[in-house]
């Protein structure tokens, strides 16, 4: 289920910052404030890891990396290895 946000043309000339922009602000934000993870924020603006990376350290906003991640990283690299060795 989606919900569809609409900001008036005038808010936006006023605020001088594009639909897509604003949705890349919306988008960090939420990331920054730990509302949203990395991949849910960039699916929002659809952007790929990099750009969104990018886009994050525009604004100074730092990528949250914790032990969890790191674990999840891990496993990954191990059962890509795995996968790897069986072919």
């Amino acid at each position: 289920m989606g919900a569809d946000l609409r900001v008036p043309e005038q808010i936006l000339s006023s605020a001088k910052i594009s639909a897509a922009d604003l949705l890349v602000e919306v988008a960090v934000y939420l990331y920054d404030s730990e509302r949203l993870s990395l991949g849910q924020a960039r699916a929002l603006v659809q952007m790929d890891v990099i750009s969104f990376q990018k886009e994050l350290a525009k604004r100074d906003v730092n990528i949250k990396y914790d032990v969890n991640d790191f674990e999840d990283d891990l496993s990954s690299l191990k059962d890509l290895r795995s996968q790897d060795q069986a072919r």
